[in-house]
């Protein structure tokens, strides 16, 4: 097979994804001979063989010229974090040429990217989420009417983004409108959620021989005000993998992460984000292309299951081919 693996993208994320796409093309580089690393920015996609060769892809249908032959891909493990491999556009765009990726389709997402969106379906099947509310560059608001049921401290982030870029927390009115001005920096929609006193938890789950399974907990003890950009890439936070915690807490995470993964239709490997306040689990967010660097979470939760890099690329590998049949 012709397996690419794509990174980079059009978002801060970008900086993340580089290091996600070099891990996974390291691990696969070693069994698998026709691999490809795709570098994804706004201005043209590259194609690296890892051997000195690159070539810009044709982006009419995800080609390029090696050696006077034509190379089409069979497979593109995503790897790009926010737009446009976790937005949905990536996948749309490989959906329409019939071209096997390991994410989700580009409906499911499209809407797990919307974090307005995605709360709004995690509360249709009585999900506990926060309070919240969503301001748009594109529609005219009054901050101080719609802001009433948040109440202070709260977060302001990026309606659709990730890896905790533009995402403050905000004790303050004064504070609050510099926090939307920053954020609005990384997308023109900003989600202002309540602030939820607890234990935050991370949820990995995935098709692991196509049955779905939930990888061992992990709870964030960040050293920052909340698991922001340093807590999550500098050794900034405290992560325990697998979580200690109570057979029920540990039911009630799986079972809500088991739900959130059907309901939304997800597939591959994905993130669910939770903080446990008074025995509740909040539903924060799910990752549907979580980080996959040498610190993140999933690769964390793996090794804590007995699963070594390779296995999991391998089985990730085999059910994104039999899904795109």
């Amino acid at each position: 097979m012709n397996i690419g693996v794509a990174w980079g993208g059009y978002t801060s994320e970008k900086i993340i994804s580089k290091m996600s796409g070099e891990l996974v093309y390291n691990v696969l580089k070693i069994k698998h001979k026709v691999l490809y690393s795709i570098e994804f920015t706004e201005n043209e996609w590259i194609v690296n063989d890892g051997n000195g060769f690159k070539s810009s892809i044709n982006k009419k249908d995800f080609s390029f010229f090696k050696n006077n032959i034509k190379i089409t891909f069979d497979l593109i493990i995503n790897m790009i974090h926010g737009a446009p491999g976790e937005n949905g556009e990536l996948a749309s765009y490989l959906e329409k040429l019939k071209i096997a990726h390991t994410s989700c389709d580009s409906f499911s997402a499209e809407l797990t990217y919307n974090k307005k969106k995605c709360l709004k379906a995690a509360k249709s099947i009585d999900i506990p989420i926060a309070q919240n509310l969503k301001i748009s560059l594109k529609e005219p608001y009054d901050l101080e009417k719609k802001f009433s049921e948040i109440g202070f401290p709260c977060f302001v982030k990026p309606n659709n983004s990730g890896s905790s870029f533009g995402v403050f927390k905000v004790n303050s009115f004064k504070d609050l409108k510099t926090a939307i001005i920053k954020s609005l920096q990384e997308d023109d929609e900003v989600l202002i959620e309540s602030y939820i006193e607890g234990r935050e938890f991370s949820v990995g789950i995935m098709n692991w021989n196509d049955l779905i399974k939930v990888l061992p907990i992990t709870e964030i003890i960040s050293e920052n005000d909340f698991f922001d950009y340093e807590a999550k890439y500098k050794g900034k936070s405290k992560e325990i993998t697998p979580a200690i915690i109570s057979d029920d807490w540990k039911r009630s995470l799986q079972n809500m992460t088991i739900k959130l993964y059907k309901y939304l239709n997800l597939t591959g490997i994905c993130r669910a984000e939770f903080i446990i306040k008074d025995n509740i689990p909040y539903f924060l967010e799910i990752n549907t292309v979580p980080g996959m660097t040498e610190k993140s979470i999933i690769p964390q939760q793996l090794n804590s299951a007995g699963i070594t890099l390779n296995e999991f690329f391998e089985n990730l590998i085999s059910v994104s081919i039999r899904k795109n049949k």
